[in-house]
């Protein structure tokens, strides 16, 4: 696409969904129209449409913000092109969202923005979407979804646990990608988390969940999830992972259940004869957020290349946790914990220009972190970190 093709399309969905209300409503138009002209389509989607309308005008946002970056663009269409294939959609259900969507804009764009110029930028714009996705989805030889076993489930936290499965068929993810995962009690409602292990030749995977106020997925997960369980799990995903060039060090910042995919990287590193120098910042609300440090610990002992810097914002725990906390212990081959915001103590370091810059949490400590990088000098373009939304 020509940039003048692109700015046709950014200005016409920015101009609706700068309206009050224009997101939700563009949303909720685009919806009422792909299930009435496309009535087949509603079992895609789940019953309650609240959390999948506002994760539709948020993943159309970030392909647009990307539509000048093809290399970026176009493996991250190819990724969920790939993931969709547990839906089991075919390509005439792609035409069809696009289409609906079109008209969507259409109608809140008026007749006066909405040119015959406009009409053609859109139908050259979703047609990359579309096609890139059908393509990759087509050219897959993996499973479409995986079937997995729950074989351990331990509470770290009143709303913090960890679940082992056991997978019916081997799947082969980069340490650091996340997988989609449908339990028994969410039908059709899939949650996005990331392997807190390498991937290996057992079957065995490991997540780290924590239950969000309000999440549908993850409550149940948290207060529901039993041994015996029968999960069904996506295409992997994601763009984390150890770099190739084994000589740049890595700056790693995780915080909560995001250092789970961290956590992967260092074990599957831990693997390797030869690593680059790893400083790690795991950080928490309170000390016992800091969940997994006898890990930790045992990871920076056995491999001098990691360095691990605990991180809370508070220097007490809350009420409920009780007075036996291991957090307070000085754990070997860490450094001693410190308190503040997670963002602007690794900032305070410097600008880090020789890292490798890895960010995973919560989508505000993401951009706060990034942010605090970029002003103490950090470059963009050794900050990675998954989409957020």
């Amino acid at each position: 696409m020509d940039s003048r093709t692109i700015a046709l399309i950014r200005t016409t969905f920015k101009a609706v969904a700068a309206e009050e209300g224009g997101s939700e409503k563009l949303a909720r138009s685009f919806y009422a129209i792909l299930f009435t002209d496309y009535p087949q389509v509603r079992d895609f989607f789940p019953a309650a449409m609240d959390a999948q309308r506002d994760r539709l005008v948020k993943a159309f946002s970030y392909v647009l913000d990307r539509l000048e970056e093809p290399s970026k663009l176009l493996p991250f269409l190819a990724q969920l092109g790939r993931d969709h294939r547990k839906y089991g959609v075919e390509a005439e259900h792609y035409l069809a969202v696009a289409t609906s969507l079109k008209t969507a804009v259409q109608v809140f764009a008026g007749t006066e923005m909405w040119t015959d110029e406009v009409d053609r930028a859109w139908d050259e714009g979703l047609k990359v979407v579309t096609d890139t996705m059908i393509g990759a989805a087509e050219k897959e030889t993996t499973p479409s979804v995986w079937t997995g076993t729950v074989t351990e489930r331990r509470e770290v936290l009143r709303n913090l646990t960890i679940v082992r499965l056991q997978l019916d068929q081997l799947m082969r993810y980069a340490a650091g990608q996340y997988v989609s995962v449908q339990i028994p009690s969410r039908p059709r409602m899939w949650r996005y988390l990331s392997p807190a292990i390498p991937a290996n030749t057992n079957g065995e995977i490991e997540f780290h969940i924590r239950g969000v106020l309000g999440g549908w997925v993850s409550s149940a997960i948290v207060g529901q999830t039993a041994v015996g369980d029968r999960w069904l799990l996506g295409s992997p995903l994601g763009g984390l992972g150890i770099p190739r060039n084994a000589k740049r060090k890595m700056l790693m910042i995780g915080c909560g259940t995001g250092l789970a995919p961290l956590r992967a990287q260092l074990m599957a590193m831990a693997l390797r004869r030869i690593n680059p120098k790893v400083h790690l910042f795991v950080g928490g609300h309170h000390p016992c957020d800091l969940y997994d440090l006898e890990t930790l610990s045992n990871l920076a002992v056995a491999n001098r290349w990691l360095t691990v810097t605990p991180v809370t914002e508070l220097d007490e725990n809350p009420w409920w946790h009780g007075e036996h906390d291991e957090t307070a212990r000085l754990w070997p081959g860490l450094e001693p914990r410190v308190i503040g915001q997670i963002g602007k103590i690794v900032s305070s370091f410097g600008a880090w220009a020789d890292r490798d810059v890895q960010i995973v949490g919560a989508p505000s400590m993401v951009q706060t972190t990034k942010f605090r990088l970029m002003a103490a000098g950090t470059l963009a373009k050794n900050i990675r970190h998954d989409p957020l939304y």
